[in-house]
């Protein structure tokens, strides 16, 4: 087992393409780190810089105590899992288990010893016999993370593992690749772009987007207090509704956040200075409201009118989409935003509600600057 560590880590391929810029991260010896972002933000060259399949343009890359950018792959002592298996089809469970072992020229009996440790960990004592073809997905790829395993690698790298397996299993495997982290101690740094995936089993998550790092956190801060817009929009599902806003004066000494022509929220007068001096003064800034902070109002608290656009019944809630202001007011901007409301309220398209202004902390704010939060 190994730390890593990244340190102002930049690489630019030859058509000028810069796929990862001066990455600044720590991943404890024995740390499971997730990085989620979406298609092309520089998620697949991270791995292959850690794996030693691309060479580094600038920065330095630090494996436990070894300067890693000169060093081979195979020195690297690291293993991979990707999302399709990669399991020889005509060679049983266990051989393929045994096949890196015996790749490296190791006894007989230490490869024997190191295969019925791994078939007992990942419970395939059953089926150690049978070849790929006749396992299911979840045991094929718990033979992919055996095979890794028997290696006993510095550090592990997980590749989109779960895209190839259904819903229920990818939440299965999912649970039990969190569980063998744990009882292993291994270093294990496991890439997606599902930030459902992201957020149940990371603890400790770094988002990528533009092959930079726009946030490193646990769930619950990344949650609750995202650095960016980006961040805000890209984790949580729904997503974060974000709209632009303006910051004016309340005659009660606080700050109301306006959008579309409507006052969608109070804040404190100093989060709004805080706010306005981050922004250099400007008074439009990005605001951002969870669906779950909006909430019908009562009609003796203060609110704002919204048009429903389209619901959608889960059951348990319901998904609102709507426009701020009333069905007979213009539009003032073409605006989406969704709500979440329990239970299966009777609401029909171009049907008026009234949302109450969201708690004070529910209310985010950022600047032009995309790593600012306010």
């Amino acid at each position: 087992m190994a730390a890593v560590r990244f340190e102002r880590l930049t690489k630019i391929y030859p058509n000028g393409h810069v796929a990862l810029k001066e990455l600044e991260l720590h991943i404890a010896d024995g740390e499971l780190m997730v990085v989620v972002g979406p298609s092309g933000c520089g998620k697949s060259t991270f791995l292959r810089i850690l794996a030693g399949l691309e060479e580094i343009t600038s920065g330095v890359l630090w494996i436990g105590e070894r300067r890693a950018n000169g060093l081979s792959p195979q020195a690297r002592n690291i293993a991979m899992v990707f999302q399709d298996y990669a399991l020889y089809p005509t060679m049983t469970v266990r051989e393929n288990l045994a096949f890196p072992l015996k790749m490296r020229k190791l006894a007989s009996s230490e490869r024997e010893r190191r295969v019925a440790w791994a078939a007992e960990l990942l419970e395939l004592g059953g089926v150690l016999d049978r070849r790929p073809r006749e396992l299911s997905g979840g045991q094929r790829q718990r033979v992919a993370m055996g095979r890794a395993l028997v290696r006993e690698p510095s550090v592990f790298l997980l590749d989109e593992p779960l895209s190839n397996l259904d819903a229920k299993l990818r939440a299965q495997v999912r649970a039990e690749i969190g569980d063998l982290q744990r009882r292993t101690g291994t270093t294990m740094i496991y890439v997606t772009h599902d930030q459902i995936e992201a957020m149940t089993l990371g603890r400790r998550i770094t988002v990528l987007h533009h092959g930079q790092i726009q946030q490193v956190a646990d769930p619950q801060t990344l949650y609750a207090a995202p650095a960016n817009p980006f961040v805000a929009g890209f984790i949580g599902s729904p997503p974060m509704n974000l709209f632009p806003a303006e910051l004016e004066p309340a005659a009660d000494g606080e700050y109301r956040v306006r959008t579309a022509g409507q006052v969608v929220a109070r804040i404190t007068t100093d989060r709004a200075r805080r706010a306005l001096a981050a922004a250099d003064g400007m008074p439009t800034l990005m605001a951002g409201i969870r669906p779950e902070a909006l909430r019908r109002a009562d009609e003796s608290k203060p609110g704002f009118p919204v048009t429903v656009l389209n619901v959608e019944y889960l059951g348990h809630e319901t998904l609102v989409h709507c426009r701020p202001g009333s069905p007979n007011s213009a539009p003032g901007s073409d605006q989406s935003w969704i709500v979440r409301l329990p239970g299966m309220p009777a609401l029909a398209p171009n049907e008026p509600l009234r949302l109450a202004y969201p708690a004070l902390p529910e209310v985010h704010l950022f600047a032009d600057n995309p790593a600012t939060d306010c």
